[in-house]
């Protein structure tokens, strides 16, 4: 009787999305540019620069405010999507709806933005636009995520 077999190797497209493979690749990339000792913000808006315009609207906007309101952060990008850190760590970031072909962009906060709440909190908002009461939400949360 012949022994079925069983192969380990999958095509890389069961694994990983295209998007999921170019955001390991643009992690990769930060990293090189960090040890070259490379500033972020100008790679950060060359990111926004290739969104579409709905998000890229939107990115510009989250860099306005988030760098008004915190300018000690440290914009830069994080798998190849707009963040800023604290002490070397991610402290909110943002991930554009085109990247991942997602209905909605979402701003999300690292576990080092300390926004612990009793035993369960929100890590991430799903955005379509910034109005003036998100202003005032992501204000807020920003400003406690970076004491």
């Amino acid at each position: 009787m012949a022994k079925a077999t069983t192969s380990s190797k999958s095509k890389p497209s069961e694994k990983f999305s295209a998007a999921e493979r170019q955001a390991m690749k643009d992690r990769a990339q930060e990293l090189k540019n960090k040890a070259r000792g490379l500033k972020g913000e100008a790679e950060l808006m060359e990111k926004v620069k290739l969104m579409n315009k709905e998000d890229k609207e939107l990115a510009l906007s989250i860099h306005k405010l988030i760098t008004s309101i915190a300018p000690e952060l440290e914009p830069k990008t994080w798998y190849g999507m707009p963040a800023y850190y604290k002490n070397g760590k991610v402290l909110v970031f943002f991930q554009n709806a085109g990247k991942w072909k997602s209905r909605y962009s979402t701003l999300g906060f690292d576990e080092s933005a300390n926004l612990d709440s009793g035993s369960m909190w929100p890590t991430s908002f799903a955005l379509t636009k910034l109005t003036p009461a998100n202003k005032k939400a992501i204000s807020d949360l920003v400003l406690k995520a970076k004491r």
